[in-house]
């Protein structure tokens, strides 16, 4: 009987990763050929089948911008490094494509501190953060072990400075891991996806205009109301929109 049920579970394993990689290389031709609204369609379909992933997000990213759709190309080379900060490729085509839209909005420059912290946390994504806060610490309690039990006072002293080194790496690495966690999971940012939005003073029609943005800008969320959302701009102007006109990055 367990022979049985682990033969189906093997089965049914090699079913869904031949069907994947099948509907894989049908896109991968779709889009070599060309036909990238189709290589949109089943690009999407292994993502809802089989799990997203960077490289899904950025293939997908590929087809929108040589369909010429910068909006939603901007939108999956987001997702692409959302999942993947350190993706050179995904940067590269996302600059591209950001080139080719309207608004030019000039950001407001941060704490060097905060640009620095910022530099290092994005190097790797929240997992790769993980790991590293394991291993160090890991690392860290055979360093300590060795400056406890170790009667050579050189290998005491290795002991004790290389298990406070790898105890800060491991503290600071499981900051940089959950940093990016919740930026995964909060997900604050947002592209616009209208043609032309014009942002209002108070969420209502009725409200006063303050600006026009345009589809592909990059905005933050900073809160929600019925169907208004609350945005941020690079620049610090704030404002309200129809969150129809927006998707969550």
């Amino acid at each position: 009987m367990m022979k049985k049920i682990i033969f189906i579970v093997l089965s049914v394993m090699i079913s869904s990763f031949m069907y994947a990689q099948t509907m894989q290389q049908q896109a991968d031709a779709a889009y070599s050929n060309g036909n990238f609204t189709q290589a949109i369609e089943l690009y999407k379909e292994l993502a809802s089948k089989d799990g997203v992933s960077a490289s899904l997000y950025y293939n997908i990213g590929n087809a929108y911008f040589k369909d010429k759709d910068i909006a939603q190309a901007i939108l999956y080379y987001e997702r692409a490094l959302l999942l993947d900060p350190n993706d050179a490729d995904a940067k590269f085509n996302l600059a591209m494509a950001q080139s080719q839209v309207i608004d030019k909005i000039e950001p407001v420059g941060k704490f060097f501190i905060s640009q620095w912290y910022d530099s290092i946390k994005e190097t790797l994504s929240s997992n790769e953060w993980a790991y590293i806060a394991a291993g160090s610490f890991i690392l860290a309690i055979i360093a300590i072990a060795l400056y406890v039990f170790n009667k050579i006072l050189v290998v005491r002293k290795i002991g004790f400075f290389g298990g406070f080194v790898l105890l800060c790496i491991s503290i600071f690495a499981n900051i940089f891991a959950s940093s990016q966690k919740e930026k995964i999971e909060k997900r604050e940012f947002a592209v616009v996806m209208s043609p032309t939005v014009t942002v209002k003073g108070s969420p209502a029609d009725s409200g006063t205009e303050l600006f026009v943005i345009h589809e592909g800008t990059k905005v933050k969320v900073k809160s929600t109301l019925s169907n208004w959302s609350e945005i941020e701009i690079a620049d610090g102007n704030v404002g309200w929109l129809q969150s129809s006109s927006i998707e969550k990055i």
